[in-house]
């Protein structure tokens, strides 16, 4: 049977997955309407195969890469969590204090994905920490179902209170320089974008597809870059209203709306991955930080 290509499969599938993998729709009615695009030599299973992620074979760096120094830590969350865990990452040859970066997962906790992306950070020459807001629950479970299904269980703005005391450990770090800026993809562009209307210091914010705050906008000091899918309709539609705030308050911001680019376009472990984009976005991301950071 020939591969799957992403060519070969509808559009509605990406969208019906992005409804699945943001709870808007439970397992068996996404499963049920999976079905109707299993036609003309398509299987249900293949489908499901084609689009869930591949964490084994899509691994960019990894967690013993010689020029890396990467290691998971804890760090206290007073008014969130408690104890996180969370991976650290950094230059190997590090001979001096390094900027810092907040890597904030999706709605499924600190998965492999998430991790790489941390790794690819310490790589670019920053001091990386990507934290599991999992962890009061025993961690990232091993799969994004239950990682999904465990995330649902605790507060969003308990999770806030984690990533922002990631924020002031890093930002004390002895190997960081005190400058910290955050990254978040999905949830955690949600959560870098407020990180940046409730933390004074943060010295840049990138969201990845982020859902946008309504309030609070004239608190931000951070300069933002945002970056969202074409095809991303529903965190798309309120962007209008955010970059009108944004202006309306004088605030310090770039957007890039990458073309034919779906939801989650910069996870190379799913078909959503769009190579192109997702380059582009992170060499501007790095570019980014290196500037606001240094």
């Amino acid at each position: 049977m020939k591969k799957l290509q992403k060519e070969d499969i509808d559009q509605g599938v990406f969208d019906l997955y992005d409804d699945y993998a943001h709870d808007r729709i439970p397992r068996r009615l996404f499963m049920d309407k999976l079905s109707t695009y299993a036609v003309g030599g398509l299987t249900v299973a293949s489908l499901l195969g084609f689009i869930s992620p591949d964490y084994v074979k899509k691994i960019q760096v990894r967690q013993d890469d010689p020029g890396l120094k990467s290691e998971f830590i804890t760090y206290e969350s007073p008014k969130g969590g408690g104890t996180i865990k969370g991976l650290l990452s950094r230059p190997a040859d590090a001979t001096k204090k390094l900027p810092g970066i907040i890597v904030v997962h999706e709605n499924r906790g600190l998965n492999p994905h998430i991790e790489d992306v941390g790794r690819r950070a310490g790589l670019a020459g920053f001091i990386s920490l990507a934290p599991d807001a999992l962890t009061p629950l025993g961690g990232y479970p091993g799969n994004d179902d239950a990682g999904r299904e465990l995330q649902r269980k605790r507060d969003r703005n308990e999770m806030l209170q984690d990533f922002i005391a990631a924020f002031n450990h890093l930002k004390s770090h002895p190997e960081c320089t005190g400058a910290v800026g955050v990254v978040g993809f999905c949830f955690g562009g949600w959560i870098s974008n407020m990180m940046a209307v409730d933390v004074p210091e943060l010295g840049a914010s990138v969201p990845f597809y982020g859902g946008q705050p309504t309030e609070g906008i004239e608190k931000i000091n951070a300069p933002l870059l945002l970056h969202f899918g074409e095809l991303d309709k529903r965190v798309n539609e309120g962007w209008p209203a955010y970059e009108a705030a944004l202006k309306a308050n004088g605030k310090e911001y770039q957007a890039f709306i990458y073309k034919n680019a779906n939801h989650g376009f910069h996870n190379d472990t799913t078909p959503r991955y769009d190579r192109e984009a997702a380059e582009l976005a992170w060499k501007r991301t790095i570019e980014f930080f290196t500037e606001k950071l240094s």
